[in-house]
């Protein structure tokens, strides 16, 4: 009994024969939930911790499986254990939760650091992307990130606002040696795919000890799979070969004829028109361009004979991967796989084609106990709101940021419910909750910050 007293006592001891693993918990420890809150519905049937629940106002994340991913003094992973230990940590005060989903606990006292061989896997992907964490006996975690779109879209806003502030600035002459790109820049939107590939498996290395990380790679042939018969001298004599420009080809190809009254109007003056807009993301690809005279044309744009649109494959996902398979690897200094690979040892297994069984395949999962997945999703930390009703004033950004930002967790005090906040209003003075109501900031009470990503 007095040694457990001194081991209370001691919350900065560290066993000196622990293994000094290098580790940081910044991305886990963000604020400190109650204890006593959660203690009061530790053993909920929900796996979102996040809704608002009438019974289970104060539930956490708790998988089927009962596992509780667990960190030590130093803020470490150690290996997760089960419900009814953490329960009983919680209520003698010697853990503390750090995490309300996935649900992770940090011990107050210095304990073992015995570990398992944990494998990650990752099924790296344009829009989503599969994580599965196995052990010898059972599957630890997994589920998949649905990654963000329309970040080309911000970026030009963002471009549309500088430049606005700047043309009210003194003016300097123009400088253009600062223009070079660095060695191995990527575009911001494929760059910020391939950081969420990277923050995806540091929040995982957060909360287990991961031993191994083995990531799928892809590289494609695009003008291969346009045109399986294409090879040597083929990929140098392209679809275009003789022609002076995309415009001039397209209108070969549909034999100089509209393609939408097939020259019912009989408006001989050609126009080439994008099928799909350029809101939706077209190029100027042969395949997304049309022949079409003059009057349909000029129609179309009025309103008047709307051209359709219809479907058209790009090939984003495809050059993605090309551009950053290698640079992923190198980035983790992990392992790697192919598809080939992963779809021959999952065919093996008898499982369905999903990002989920992909990424346990190629963690090296085969008869291990599954695990509910999690879905995650991106949202956008913060944005450049504009104030359109100002009374007779000209539309305003807003300028300040406030503690509270869109996808935080709070606590209504006054009804004794939870909420995920959606942005505030009237100066600070309100809260937008996610179901379109209202609460004051004064009866607000931060539970946990959103961050970029949700686990449900």
């Amino acid at each position: 009994m007095k040694n457990r007293q001194k081991l209370d006592g001691r919350d900065t001891y560290t066993p000196t024969n622990a293994p000094q693993v290098r580790g940081n918990c910044d991305s886990v420890i963000k604020h400190d939930c109650e204890v006593g809150q959660v203690l009061q519905d530790l053993k909920t049937p929900t796996n979102n911790s996040d809704v608002d629940n009438s019974q289970h106002s104060e539930s956490s994340d708790l998988r089927v499986q009962n596992i509780v991913y667990v960190l030590n003094m130093r803020g470490q992973p150690l290996m997760p254990t089960r419900q009814q230990k953490a329960n009983k940590l919680l209520k003698q005060g010697r853990a503390k939760v750090v995490k309300r989903s996935p649900f992770t606990i940090q011990l107050k006292y210095a304990t073992g650091e015995a570990k398992q061989y944990i494998t990650l896997g990752i099924d790296a992907g344009y829009s989503k992307v599969g994580f599965s964490a196995v052990s010898e006996k059972k599957e630890l975690v997994s589920g998949e990130l649905t990654l963000r779109k329309g970040i080309s879209k911000l970026i030009e806003q963002k471009s549309n606002y500088r430049r606005a502030r700047r043309s009210k600035l003194w003016h300097r002459p123009p400088r253009f040696l600062n223009r070079a790109k660095p060695k191995g820049w990527l575009a911001p939107s494929i760059q910020h795919k391939l950081d969420s590939h990277v923050r995806l498996i540091e929040q995982m290395k957060a909360i287990l000890p991961i031993t191994n990380v083995i990531v799928e790679v892809a590289s494609f042939d695009i003008q291969k799979i346009k045109n399986p018969d294409i090879e040597a001298v083929g990929y140098q004599q392209g679809e275009q070969l003789g022609f002076w420009n995309v415009r001039e080809y397209v209108i070969h190809r549909d034999n100089h004829t509209c393609q939408h009254c097939k020259g019912k109007k009989k408006d001989k003056i050609l126009q080439v028109h994008h099928i799909n807009g350029r809101i939706e993301g077209a190029t100027d690809r042969p395949e997304e361009l049309m022949t079409v005279c003059k009057t349909c044309h000029d129609e179309h744009h009025k309103g008047i004979d709307l051209i359709p649109m219809k479907e058209i494959k790009n090939f984003k996902p495809e050059a993605f991967m090309s551009a950053v398979h290698w640079k992923l690897t190198e980035l983790l200094n992990c392992k790697h796989t192919f598809g080939y690979i992963t779809k021959s040892n999952r065919i093996k297994q008898g499982l369905e084609k999903s990002h989920v069984n992909d990424a346990f395949i190629i963690a090296g999962g085969d008869c291990q106990e599954r695990f509910e997945p999690y879905e995650v999703k991106q949202k956008r930390r913060n944005k450049r709101s504009i104030q359109m009703d100002r009374k007779g004033f000209e539309p305003s950004i807003r300028r300040q940021r406030y503690k509270l930002q869109p996808n935080d967790l709070i606590k209504d005090t006054k009804r004794n419910t939870i909420h995920r906040a959606k942005g505030m209003c009237g100066y600070g003075k309100q809260i937008r909750l996610d179901n379109g109501k209202y609460i004051l900031n004064k009866n607000a009470k931060l539970i946990c910050f959103g961050k970029g990503m949700t686990y449900v």
